[in-house]
């Protein structure tokens, strides 16, 4: 599936499990994305993303968010959107 790069990992909690992303692109809630990096490769749904611990619906590029993910990520890994 093509894949559109939307952002890198800035920042990784890992309780809760949650990366910090810098936007270059859009993302909403509902987005199937990609993170890759040179340890990590995982695929997940965004269920819920925060900018400010405050739940938002979308975000866009130059946008700071926090999602839920399911395995550790680390700084610099890209993210990228899944489209169908």
């Amino acid at each position: 599936m093509p894949e559109e790069e939307v952002g890198k990992v800035s920042d990784f909690f890992a309780h809760p499990v949650v990366a910090g992303i810098e936007l270059s692109g859009t993302l909403k809630v509902g987005d199937k994305i990609h993170i890759k990096g040179h340890t990590t490769d995982m695929e997940l749904n965004v269920d819920s993303m925060q900018i400010d611990n405050v739940n938002v619906q979308e975000a866009g590029a130059g946008d700071s968010i926090g999602i839920k993910i399911t395995d550790r990520a680390r700084r610099g890994d890209t993210i990228y959107k899944v489209t169908d």
